[in-house]
């Protein structure tokens, strides 16, 4: 099996990341076997393109939520890289795990020394 799992939309709750916030987002490996998609539909005019990425980012985006990592762009260059025989694809994965949780108490101020 090339994926952790396949399914139609997104389990999580919107993020609000736009391109931007993206960006700001370090490329990471992460093994195919360990994504789990978010969309059953693949276009094989996109997955033959060469220059599918032209307008876009180079690396897919994912999203880490209750412990999955959730493809929700770029199903066709992981699945391009799946085809070349590779079982890690540089993506920007997005935690929404670390993201939401919660804050702990805020760190004391330090003392002024006299």
């Amino acid at each position: 099996m090339i994926f952790k799992g396949v399914r139609e939309g997104k389990p999580y709750p919107p993020h609000g990341l736009d391109h931007r916030d993206w960006a700001r987002i370090p490329p990471r490996q992460i093994r195919l076997d360990e994504l789990v998609t978010t969309t059953t539909v693949l276009a094989l005019d996109r997955l033959l393109s060469e220059d599918s990425t032209f307008y876009g980012d180079l690396f897919p985006h994912a999203v880490k939520w209750k412990g999955n990592v959730y493809l929700e762009d770029g199903l066709h260059r992981a699945v391009r890289a799946a085809l070349r025989n590779r079982t890690v694809l540089h993506a920007r994965v997005f935690d929404m795990d670390s993201a939401a949780a919660p804050a702990g108490p805020p760190d004391s101020p330090a003392l002024p020394r006299r």
